[in-house]
């Protein structure tokens, strides 16, 4: 049994480590084995724990032996993204130069796994400053997709992704700016859930400034795993509040139940790209998958989505210029700089009055998009329209973006609009898993994750396809 422990969900870990069939510290054991046997290739957790992570799960033993009330997460093995505060270890956001800035306290989602009984055992792979698509850095070098070298793991928590797809760990902890949680979700075939906004307290406690404004409304913090209900568990534990964040709204994870199943809402529109066959596959098997479970399903069209992408990201482009251009400048590698270069080309940044007028046209799309969810609580959508790409592809001048980003409407809007989005696995064609996203109402992240459960259990798992494939 022990050679198997890390094929454990979050939710097996939970209750049988609380049941005392097994221990805190063979399910560690077990996972930092699987880490050590399979990371070489990959590449995903830069940073290993074990030390740390076997002492903590001795402390929590000796607690459960001492009749202690357990976590949500008591023995869970996890990983923790490199641009996030961790006591004692380097936030270095892949940028070389910050490799030296060690943490000196917890950032609240970290605390909040610690508190919740979670055994930390490595640090994962992100690109640098977390502003790609690809998961790659001069300090860590390359992350690799455990579906195979043809495909990206994403970015910016391609290390997440890759790690937790992999056996290493039950759950990964990263965040999302622009998609930097579904994007590796989709490429990896993994589970997640971008959590809306003040949905779970942020903060590096190391951060030598605030962050700017649309960073603040934009980006939140999450956790990828190889199912939905590994993401709900975790994100229990998540939501709890810190004083740190100002902006936090204080409410459980589980809201009271519909009353009956919501409409879903399918949407294809693509804009100019057209819908790969691939996706349209997975779109159709997931309206299938929902429908067959009770939600009524109808085609419809998303308010202002690619102009609400297009302005989303030209102002966060804009905001992220005056803020961290001069520090992407100094300290960033060649491959960043130029990979910036092809976003201002693609997206050419809002700044001044123009940017201001943007921050104040997304209450109106925020408006219309609360009309259009009081009509349809669900929307299922594409995240890309295409399966995943090719590893370095956003490096590829202004055609790699055009290719990465610049089809990322379905992503960035809901960025922009602080709502809440899930990526479920609805497919697999002959090299890679094909994605859904799922987008839902404010505070209602359970809504989408009981849908992505639905689509999963007829996709069937991708985790387990993976460790079966051969190699």
């Amino acid at each position: 049994m022990a050679d198997e422990l890390w094929r454990w969900s979050a939710s097996e870990v939970r209750a049988r480590v609380g049941a005392g069939e097994v221990s805190a510290r063979e399910v560690t054991a077990a996972a930092i084995a699987r880490m050590e046997a399979v990371n070489p290739a990959l590449n995903a957790v830069v940073i290993s724990c074990a030390d740390e992570a076997m002492a903590r799960a001795g402390e929590l033993d000796e607690a459960q032996a001492r009749g202690e009330v357990l976590g949500l997460l008591h023995g869970v093995p996890v990983t923790v993204k490199i641009n996030v505060d961790q006591r004692g270890h380097a936030t270095s956001n892949g940028v070389a130069a910050f490799a030296g800035m060690i943490a000196a306290e917890d950032a609240p989602v970290v605390a909040h796994l610690r508190r919740a009984g979670a055994v930390i055992i490595g640090r994962t792979n992100t690109p640098e400053f977390s502003f790609r698509a690809d998961t790659d850095n001069p300090l860590h070098g390359r992350t690799h997709n455990p579906w195979g070298p043809h495909v990206s793991a994403g970015g910016s928590s391609g290390g997440a992704a890759a790690a937790v797809m992999a056996g290493i760990g039950a759950l990964a902890h990263g965040n999302d700016i622009g998609g930097s949680l579904r994007f590796p979700a989709y490429a990896c075939g993994a589970a997640t859930v971008k959590p809306g906004l003040g949905r779970v307290p942020a903060f590096n406690p190391s951060q030598p400034a605030e962050r700017g404004l649309l960073a603040q409304s934009m980006s939140v913090q999450g956790l990828i795993a190889r199912d939905a209900q590994d993401v709900a568990l975790g994100m229990r534990a998540l939501v709890e509040p810190d004083p740190r964040d100002p902006w936090h709204v204080p409410q459980p994870f589980d809201q009271p139940p519909l009353a009956e199943r919501p409409t879903v809402a399918f949407c294809t529109d693509t804009g100019d790209v057209p819908l790969h066959a691939d996706v349209r596959t997975a779109l159709d098997a997931a309206a299938a998958a929902l429908a067959a479970a009770g939600y009524p399903i109808e085609e419809a069209s998303a308010p202002m989505l690619h102009e609400v992408g297009e302005v989303g990201f030209r102002a966060l482009m804009g905001e992220t210029e005056a803020l961290l251009g001069d520090a992407i400048r100094q300290y960033g590698s060649p491959v960043i700089k130029a990979v910036f270069e092809s976003y201002y080309q693609l997206f050419p940044p809002l700044l001044g009055s123009e940017l201001l007028a943007a921050m104040a046209k997304r209450s109106h799309y925020a408006r219309a998009w609360n009309a259009f969810l009081q009509r349809y609580p669900l929307v299922l959508a594409p995240l890309l329209p295409a399966p995943f790409f090719a590893p370095n592809r956003d490096a590829d001048g202004i055609e790699g973006v055009r290719q990465t980003l610049g089809t990322g409407s379905w992503s960035f809007a809901m960025n922009f609009l602080g709502l809440p989005a899930g990526i479920a696995a609805a497919h697999v064609n002959a090299t890679q898993p094909i994605g859904v996203q799922i987008i839902g109402q404010r505070w209602r992240e359970d809504v989408i994750l009981q849908a992505c459960g639905v689509v999963e259990a007829a996709a069937g798992s991708m985790a387990d396809r993976l460790w079966q494939r051969p190699g």
